[in-house]
């Protein structure tokens, strides 16, 4: 058996969403080569059964980037990852020509780095330093998380200093890896919905060079970006290079949104099917300011064949 720091990781994308999933799975289209353009389309891919497994699934999807669990959401307790499988890891990702930059590992859901309790920000705070480990045994230069919450009982000001105090503290014990934090829907006291505070956390990182920012779409549309107009997605890329900097801009999440513009929800559909829309996308994927990065599905259902297959088509229109 593969020895393996990911037991149960669960084999759908982080959004697993009902029924959708089922309709999804209809996208399925055989296996291809991956496309030659600037955009490096992936999915989220499950590590079920081994680290080194999820670039095979990736490959198996035609997927040019990927993002993968290092370890289960959902429980602080992990098993240590091996020499064995981070070697067996980074072989396949050279085998596949998938370049570290390309690989966006996703943090756990149970991450709060700007909690008010002490028990859970202590536990934010190990597993932030644990996966930014992983990330450097397995040769990743990227680790994406959300950034964190408030609970209603602190500032948000307060937050983000907890926040980017947590990301101090992992950068003082690990060598390079870039933390890239993702802009949130503005549901409830998450922290990173408005782009200033994106902002704020990276004003507070002592190392400029290792902190980023994953830009995902149908957060950007619930939080009030209207990504199905040419108006509201150069309003959003405006503010973004502005208030962030296109410098910091490390990845895309590709989602469409079942919720309606402004609506604060996290509900990730299936790329066309939500509010974004088709046009919305052909837009996103032939603007230049986002070549050469990961861009990332986190839609319903377990196969994205389909999808990237469609948004590369985008591309060559």
């Amino acid at each position: 058996r593969l020895a393996s720091p990911v037991e149960d990781i669960d084999a759908q994308s982080p959004k697993k969403q009902g029924t959708a999933g089922t309709k999804a799975a209809k996208l399925k289209s055989p296996k291809k080569s991956p496309a030659k353009n600037l955009k490096f389309v992936g999915a989220h891919v499950s590590a079920s059964g081994g680290l080194e497994h999820a670039v095979q699934r990736a490959v198996d999807i035609g997927a040019r980037s990927f993002a993968l669990f290092l370890r289960s959401q959902r429980q602080w307790a992990s098993k240590p990852l091996t020499q064995e499988t981070a070697q067996r890891f980074r072989k396949a990702c050279r085998e596949h020509g998938f370049a570290p930059h390309h690989i966006l590992p996703h943090g756990s859901y149970l991450l709060n780095c700007g909690s008010p309790d002490p028990e859970v920000l202590e536990k934010s705070r190990a597993t932030l330093i644990d996966e930014l480990k992983r990330c450097e045994m397995l040769g990743l230069v990227y680790y994406n998380f959300h950034p964190g919450s408030t609970c209603g009982t602190i500032t948000r000001e307060e937050c983000m200093d907890k926040i980017a105090e947590s990301i101090n503290q992992a950068h003082k014990e690990t060598t390079y890896v870039i933390s890239v934090i993702e802009n949130m829907c503005k549901q409830g006291h998450t922290i990173g919905g408005d782009f200033h505070e994106l902002r704020g956390i990276i004003d507070r990182v002592k190392n400029k060079s290792r902190i980023g920012v994953c830009l995902d779409t149908c957060h950007a549309f619930a939080a009030g970006y209207d990504l199905s107009t040419e108006e509201g997605f150069e309003g959003m890329m405006q503010d973004f290079e502005s208030i962030v900097g296109l410098s910091y801009l490390k990845a895309v999440h590709l989602n469409d949104s079942r919720g309606k513009l402004g609506s604060q929800l996290d509900r990730h559909e299936n790329v066309g099917r939500g509010n974004i829309g088709l046009a919305g996308f052909r837009r996103i994927m032939a603007d230049p300011r986002l070549d050469h990065i990961p861009m990332v599905l986190e839609t319903p259902g377990t196969d994205h064949a389909g999808e990237i297959s469609l948004l590369n088509e985008m591309c060559s229109a």
